[in-house]
């Protein structure tokens, strides 16, 4: 495939309905820093592009188990990572997408939170049964195409309607509900809400785990995951999966004024108005986006402790012309079907492949087909399920729950492949271990985190120290760095791998047949090749310079 095809396909698979929602609700709670995380993915891209996607094709692999497994040997790696997949498919996509859907038919309809869950979950049944995977592949591409344009609409109409980006900073500051809680401060937006570097000791993203944790994770997430490395895995030559890393990292800086800021705008549109006590009190002047009191928070959006994720299907209901705002919502809706359709289609395929056929190597299609049903019905219980302690986690905030669940999770896999890319003596033993204290650690704090949920404003903290005191932006750190001392302590305690471990599968030992600039029976002409590498080394500095700007000017 060519780049530029690839490339939107890279920015579409992170940037679902999920995510509108939940980048637009943490804009609303805490300003512009959340944009980060989109932001530092340019770096991760560039390194996906020029570092591990060579290393994928000199190895011949093309599934990321597979690259494991030739890596490291044994099945339990393997098995575990399967498990871990399953995990997270639970925690963050189908439950999130769950939640997103039916808070968007709760905000639109009206309708009760629980019977707007059941809903999604019947129609995306129906549309599994009826399209299966075919049609969400041809629907997904039209699908963002439609909901960036619509985004771009309701940017424009929302700037308009505070009077410009000059008067975002105001507007956003005086975002303040009419009901407060007396002897708190939790219904003042943020003073530092225009600043992308904040504070490492007290700020809600502070500047050290923005840089060095998320780095961590987004690797994790752009580098070692199956959906993102396919696509790159697709391309004609390295010369496209660097030219398609560098489109998606422009594109990757849209979000800021697409959806962070509009999210921002409906804190300070709909944070509700002072009312004046005669009469009954009028539903329009109730808070909605900004409220923080318990019983103005449940009716708004059925969660006690906070509402900042309806920002944006709010500002989709209020700005949004008539038949737009149909398209957006409908488009918004099938985009979170698919995305749980997709889910469901692997989860099924993971579990019966790589986990059941270990348990039962002479299962047949019959009953392989019938463990695949089973394990859908499975997910989506415990999804429902969880939906409950989702929404009362890390201040009802959709975005952050998502990057704190894997924060406990990814950064010993992530400490696994770069140390099995960039260190030959890493083996299986050290992985393995170096994977289950990761895993025993990082699961340790994210059952005290939904043991022990930030408590609503005006009630008493009463989190562990370990909770209150460590981010989990700087937990995702030590994590890594617990997790590589383990992998590093064991692989020099047991046997080095052997020759066939390392041939082809490190930094150190690529393959000399592919050279970097085309894949086997490319028949480019090498000056070409050559010429191209050169133009993405300069797009991908300038690159670099341009986000390194954004950073400076909002920093």
């Amino acid at each position: 495939m060519t780049w530029w095809p690839i490339g939107a396909s890279l920015f579409a698979s992170s940037e679902g309905s999920g995510l509108f929602i939940g980048l637009a609700g943490s804009g609303a709670a805490g300003g512009l820093a959340v944009a980060g995380f989109e932001w530092n993915a340019t770096y991760v891209l560039l390194a996906l592009a020029w570092v591990f996607v060579p290393i994928y094709v000199s190895s011949e692999i093309v599934t990321m188990p597979e690259y494991i497994q030739k890596r490291y040997g044994g099945q339990r790696i393997c098995m575990y990572l399967s498990v871990l997949s399953l995990l997270l498919s639970v925690f963050t996509k189908i439950s999130i997408d769950l939640y997103a859907g039916a808070l968007f038919v709760h905000i639109c309809l009206g309708w009760n939170f629980y019977l707007s869950t059941t809903l999604m979950l019947i129609v995306t049944a129906l549309y599994t049964i009826a399209g299966g995977l075919a049609a969400v592949i041809y629907t997904d591409a039209l699908q963002t195409f439609i909901m960036v344009v619509g985004a771009v609409i309701l940017a424009v109409k929302a700037f308009n309607q505070i009077g410009g980006y000059d008067r975002l900073e105001a507007a956003y500051a005086q975002a303040i509900p009419a009901k407060t809680i007396t002897n708190t401060t939790c219904h003042l937006p943020r003073t530092d809400a225009m600043h992308m570097f904040r504070d490492p000791y007290t700020a809600d993203l502070p500047w050290t785990g923005m840089t060095f944790g998320l780095t961590i994770m987004a690797t994790w997430y752009w580098c070692t995951d199956q959906v993102i490395v396919q696509r790159s895995l697709s391309a004609r030559d390295l010369n496209h999966v660097k030219a398609s890393s560098i489109l998606a990292s422009y594109l990757k800086m849209l979000p800021m004024g697409l959806i962070v800021m509009p999210g921002m705008i409906s804190r300070a549109l709909y944070p509700g108005a002072v009312w004046s006590g005669m009469g009954p009190e009028p539903p329009s002047l109730a808070d909605d986006v900004g409220c923080v009191v318990p019983s103005e928070c449940l009716r708004a959006c059925g969660a006690e402790i906070g509402c900042s994720n309806i920002a944006y299907p709010k500002l989709v209901i209020e700005l949004m012309p008539t038949g737009l705002r149909g398209l957006m919502i409908a488009v918004m809706m099938a985009a979170l079907m698919s995305s749980l359709t997709s889910v469901f289609n692997s989860s099924s395929t993971l579990f019966t492949m790589d986990i059941w056929r270990q348990l039962r190597p002479r299962a047949g299609e019959r009953e392989l087909l019938l463990v695949g049903r089973l394990v859908i019905v499975v997910l989506i219980g415990v999804s429902v399920a969880w939906i409950p302690i989702l929404q009362g986690s890390n201040s009802g905030q959709l975005f952050i729950y998502m990057q704190s669940v894997t924060s406990s999770l990814a950064p010993p896999v992530t400490a696994v492949f770069v140390l099995g890319i960039f260190w030959r003596r890493a083996n299986e033993q050290g992985a393995f271990w170096g994977l289950m204290v990761g895993l025993a650690v990082g699961a340790g704090r994210m059952v005290l985190e939904f043991l022990h949920p930030a408590p609503p404003c005006g009630a008493p903290d009463v989190q562990p120290a370990l909770l209150g005191s460590i981010h989990y932006l700087h937990f995702a750190v030590a994590l890594f760095v617990l997790s590589s001392a383990v992998v590093v302590s064991g692989s020099l305690l047991t046997p080095a791998p052997q020759g066939a471990q390392i041939e082809n599968l490190t930094w150190w030992t690529l393959s000399q047949a592919l050279p970097l600039g085309a894949k086997a029976g490319d028949g480019q002409m090498p000056q070409k090749q050559a010429f191209w590498a050169r133009v993405c080394g300069f797009n991908a500095i300038l690159l670099m310079c341009v986000n390194i700007f954004f950073y400076a000017y909002f920093a």
